[in-house]
């Protein structure tokens, strides 16, 4: 079906389809055209024959039965036909086809009261030659649709030629280049147009994307000098030995936003430019001690939940990705976990190729489920700020590295389970 679909395929089949039925509409004219006229031509040809021979014989009795190499002739009397083949006898006034064992016939009669005449010709011959007029008019619609064929080919490789190039070019076009120019390559018809009006596009689009890239770039580099200040002053102040509770936990706070912040800007740098910021050279990062970083971040979040915040490391996982994306994807799902989970516990597992955030909450519905990586989604039990974003950006960064991220119901009880796989191995359930 794919097949048929393409524009190419259309032309072709149009071609066969149309020269097909012209072929057969066609023979099937000439070949009725024949039969008629053949038959038209024989009986009149019998029929006058007939008609002459009676003539001749009221004036003359005398006259025998007409012989022709094809037709022969008989004469009786009324109800008296012996001499006549059987086949014939009981036939009636008028020109008659008639099947025998000899043969096919054409039979012309006349039965008057004062005798009865028939003229019969032969007309096997007329049958085979129809039958091989007949097998002549299939191979010609045969050899008719077969050049259709070849000619509809023939026709949809040159109209779908530059269609095709311009497909090709499309489809090997260099990201980088600042103009296209594909209009240079096509003569001034509709596909030059096309490929005009792609090159605006195309220009537009980039220049759009270069701005969103610059922009992106500069805010993200320029944030990194507040964070870089913020992140120090919290260090100092947490230094601190006689710091009281409430200000140390409010520190906390800070510093946890400042070092979100920052490795959310580094890794939406990475997003931008579509680099992974890896090399050969790169350390391996161990998951399990980011895992533990982020739970000491994200304690002062819990305040007065009955909710425990557990991290496990069932198997040592080492990823070669910057920490600040490791970070960056966890952080979202324990955040998530801790923000919605008023009860009961939050554990991290780490092991077998991937982590794996379980938590207590109320889960999510099982439509919403589909769409929770969608730009700007919240679910309708939503509560709370935010802006939906983090899963939209924890996705594309998976993407980018090739890990694989999924979110489930907990199937035994109510609860959440997210986890990011980062080898192709089995995660524990």
């Amino acid at each position: 079906m794919r097949y048929r679909r393409r524009l190419r395929s259309r032309i072709i089949f149009s071609f066969l389809l149309f020269g097909t039925l012209l072929s057969v509409l066609f023979a099937f004219a000439v070949l009725q055209l024949q039969s008629k006229l053949e038959e038209q031509f024989i009986g009149d040809t019998l029929k006058k024959e007939l008609d002459d021979f009676v003539v001749q014989l009221r004036r003359d009795p005398t006259v025998v039965e007409p012989f022709h190499t094809r037709i022969a002739g008989y004469i009786s009397r009324p109800g008296d036909a012996s001499e006549v083949p059987s086949p014939f006898r009981a036939l009636p006034d008028g020109v008659h086809k008639v099947d025998t064992p000899n043969g096919v016939y054409r039979a012309a009669i006349y039965k008057g009261e004062d005798f009865w005449v028939f003229l019969t010709q032969n007309v096997t011959e007329n049958q085979r030659i129809g039958k091989q007029l007949f097998y002549a008019v299939i191979g010609v619609v045969i050899l008719f649709s077969l050049g259709s064929f070849a000619l509809g080919i023939w026709s949809s490789r040159r109209v779908m030629r530059p269609v095709t190039d311009l497909a090709d070019r499309l489809e090997h076009l260099d990201e980088t280049r600042s103009n296209t120019d594909l209009a240079s390559f096509f003569a001034d018809d509709e596909v030059g147009q096309l490929a005009a009006a792609l090159d605006d596009y195309a220009g537009k689009v980039q220049q759009m994307a270069e701005r969103d890239r610059e922009f992106n770039a500069d805010v993200s580099h320029e944030l990194r000098t507040p964070l870089s200040v913020i992140s120090g002053a919290t260090e100092l102040l947490l230094a601190q030995t006689d710091l009281p509770d409430k200000v140390r936990t409010r520190v906390l706070r800070i510093a946890r936003a400042a070092r979100q912040s920052s490795d959310i800007t580094t890794a939406l740098l990475h997003l931008v430019r579509a680099e992974k910021g890896v090399t050969q050279d790169s350390d391996a990062h161990s998951v399990a001690e980011v895992a533990n970083q982020l739970s000491h971040l994200y304690e002062p979040l819990l305040g007065s939940k009955l909710v425990e915040l557990h991290v496990i490391e069932q198997e040592r996982v080492s990823v070669i990705a910057p920490e600040s994306v490791i970070a960056v994807c966890i952080g979202n799902l324990i955040g998530n976990a801790v923000r919605y989970t008023q009860e009961g516990e939050v554990t991290i597992r780490v092991g077998n190729g991937g982590v794996q955030v379980e938590d207590t909450g109320p889960g999510i519905p099982p439509q919403e489920l589909p769409h929770v990586f969608e730009r700007h989604f919240r679910g309708q039990s939503s509560t709370g700020k935010g802006s939906g974003l983090g899963l939209a950006i924890v996705k594309r960064l998976c993407e980018l590295y090739g890990w694989s991220i999924r979110i489930r119901n907990r199937p035994e009880r109510s609860g959440l389970v997210s986890e990011i796989r980062f080898f192709d191995q089995d995660i524990v359930r």
